[in-house]
């Protein structure tokens, strides 16, 4: 129907109809546009496109479960991802080469003692993650001050001049005799200056603490320089030591291959623990027969016990008033005993008086057995009473013995 055949009314309302949805679209549009640019911004954010990063490389045994564009931890926040994984040339010491970038400022972490990569597994699948540890000591291990090497030292006095509280050292400082003078990062002056000069060092390594780069790091610390190192194009990285864990497929495989390695000693050693069941079954079984046998005499026993119980009872019961009475008569004994033994020792007691208030007596006891001895010797000789002392006399009734044998001379 032509639209000039429409009444009033239709052509208001199509009108009205025309221009929602012409501002349907276009909001449409602006909200398709915004997410489009909020999609853009988090890319950029993701991929570092805004702020400052660091390039590293490290070497890994294996790139299972590794991937590029894989996020790079520190301390559990996402701070880089996995640039580039290739395999290196035949012949070479390292199997894998891992390039991955790191943002600004979590490579600021990274220092030159306590920092380095981490391959840990990430779950079943063969999954591995990549994390770097924070550093406890050291220097930074990139930074983004342009590094200059000088050969003249006049070069850099006349910069330090010119430029004061501005210039560094980007390396370590030793003396003849192998001892640290300077430190990186030690602010350059005049005395220093002269002191190095004295050193007579082939070249200084210096940087402007003014300037920096705002869109990677341009120098790495090399621990065997003891130096800061520039890089010479975009494509350069630092290095950094790796600690790979093994994936989980290798880690199963070798514990698999281990279970089977001592699977049959496992296998002998069920065989011995089911022969040693079996044994202590049957000792068991003829331990409870021999239980079984033993009852009856248990029992008699313990009938024999209980009589042998009952009789020393009744025994004790009896003798009972044999050792009262033995107790009595036994204390009566000592009580005499005692008597008679204190009746003696009154009684020598008494004699040791009378014998120590008569000290004469003694001795008039022996004169009397010496004069009785006398008397008895002169009864001896009396020719009436000599018979009766003849068989007590021994020495009479003795032959006289015979003469001396003399030998022929004295004849």
């Amino acid at each position: 129907m032509p639209l000039q055949d429409l009444t009033p009314q239709l052509r208001t309302r199509l009108s009205r109809m025309e221009r929602g949805v012409g501002w349907f679209v276009f909001l449409a549009t602006v909200l398709l546009l915004c997410a489009f640019g909020y999609y853009l911004y988090n890319l950029a954010a993701n991929k570092g496109w805004f702020v400052i990063k660091a390039k590293f490389h490290a070497y890994v045994d294996s790139s299972t479960g590794l991937n590029v564009g894989d996020p790079v931890t520190i301390m559990g926040f996402s701070v880089g991802h996995i640039t580039r994984i290739y395999p290196m040339r035949p012949g070479t010491a390292h199997n894998v080469r891992l390039e991955f970038e790191v943002f600004d400022p979590y490579f600021r972490y990274i220092w030159s003692e306590g920092s380095f990569v981490k391959v840990e597994p990430a779950g079943f699948l063969d999954q591995r993650k990549i994390e770097i540890t924070r550093g406890t000591n050291g220097y930074a291990w990139c930074v983004t001050q342009p590094v200059f090497v000088f050969s003249n030292l006049m070069d850099l006095r006349r910069d330090v001049d010119s430029q004061p509280y501005q210039w560094q050292l980007a390396q370590e400082i030793y003396d003849q005799n192998s001892n640290l003078l300077y430190r990186a990062y030690t602010w350059l002056n005049d005395s220093n200056l002269q002191r190095i000069s004295g050193l007579r060092l082939p070249w200084v390594t210096a940087y402007n603490n003014t300037e920096k780069d705002k869109r990677y790091a341009v120098a790495w610390w090399h621990p065997r320089e003891h130096a800061y190192i520039g890089f010479t194009t975009n494509e350069d990285t630092a290095w950094l030591p790796v600690d790979e864990t093994p994936p989980v497929a290798d880690r199963l495989q070798a514990m698999i291959s281990e279970v089977q390695d001592a699977l049959p000693n496992f296998l002998a050693l069920t065989n011995q623990l089911t022969r040693i069941f079996d044994n202590t079954a049957n000792v068991t079984s003829n331990l409870n027969i021999t239980v079984v046998e033993t009852h009856p005499l248990l029992t008699n026993a313990n009938v024999m016990i209980a009589r042998l119980d009952t009789n020393v009872n009744h025994a004790i019961l009896q003798a009972g008033p044999l050792l009262i009475n033995a107790n009595a008569l036994v204390t009566n004994l000592n009580t005499n005993v005692t008597a008679t033994l204190m009746n003696l020792a009154d009684i020598t007691s008494n004699l040791n008086a009378q014998v120590q208030a008569n000290s004469n007596l003694l001795g008039g006891v022996a004169k009397t057995i010496q004069d009785y001895d006398t008397f008895v010797q002169g009864l001896k000789h009396y020719w009436l009473l000599r018979s009766a002392f003849k068989k007590g006399n021994k020495e009479e009734n003795q032959a006289p013995p015979p003469p001396p044998v003399l030998p022929p001379r004295e004849r």
